[in-house]
């Protein structure tokens, strides 16, 4: 790559480097606001759950592994209208947080309910026998006894996300997606794709050593 390529390159990469990471936090906040209350509601309510209704728990977890098995492409394409109507628009990065937050959403619920399936039952005995309803033991009790498991989850769930919003570039939703098909593909680019795989790559790596070692920090702390 001459120096000229190389500078046509860099000049590309800061916005939708940029467009991705607002993707991706953003959607990863509002996944896990939708996703956490999901994921103790079937703790919850499974047959070992502090609350068994298993009924509700199976019409439950059956909806979320739809959502779960759907392939983001064609869910991206079934939220459009959704999307227009929050945003006005179908395209680009706060258009496709809608589909991403959905995608996330059912991810997330299934972390914090494992999560929080495995913390210790001898902690739960402790926590009833001081009277503790239901939702004061998931907030004051197996929360923070998950923590470590739950951070991890959601290091997954960003990394996650970062290959969604990849994926969203092939249908306009911007970012670093987006610069390798519509630069890198369609031009004739491949140092663009390369220069974008890279900064993915670097991503997730970057959020899974963090992931890693605050998880650890929080085990240690026990």
């Amino acid at each position: 790559m001459n120096s000229a390529a190389l500078k046509d390159v860099l000049v590309l990469l800061p916005l939708p480097t940029a467009e991705t990471l607002y993707m991706t936090l953003v959607s990863t906040v509002l996944a896990s606001i939708m996703g956490f209350p999901l994921g103790a509601w079937l703790y919850s309510t499974a047959p070992l759950g502090l609350t068994p209704r298993p009924l509700l728990y199976n019409i439950i977890s059956r909806v979320v592994n739809l959502f779960r098995s759907m392939p983001f492409i064609i869910l991206i394409i079934l939220v459009f209208p959704l999307s227009r109507l929050i945003v006005r628009t179908s395209i680009g990065p706060t258009a496709t947080i809608i589909p991403l937050s959905l995608a996330a959403s059912p991810f997330v619920a299934r972390i914090v309910e494992s999560a929080l399936a495995e913390v210790e039952s001898g902690v739960l005995v402790a926590a009833r026998a001081m009277g503790s309803t239901s939702l004061q033991i998931i907030l004051k009790v197996l929360v923070p006894e998950a923590l470590p498991a739950l951070v991890s989850g959601l290091s997954l769930t960003i990394i996650n996300l970062i290959g969604y919003s990849a994926m969203a570039g092939a249908v306009g939703g911007g970012g670093l997606g987006h610069l390798a098909i519509s630069y890198g593909y369609h031009r004739f680019r491949m140092d663009v794709t390369i220069a974008a795989v890279i900064i993915i790559l670097l991503m997730v790596e970057l959020i899974q050593k963090a992931g890693s070692d605050l998880s650890r920090r929080l085990l240690s702390k026990r």
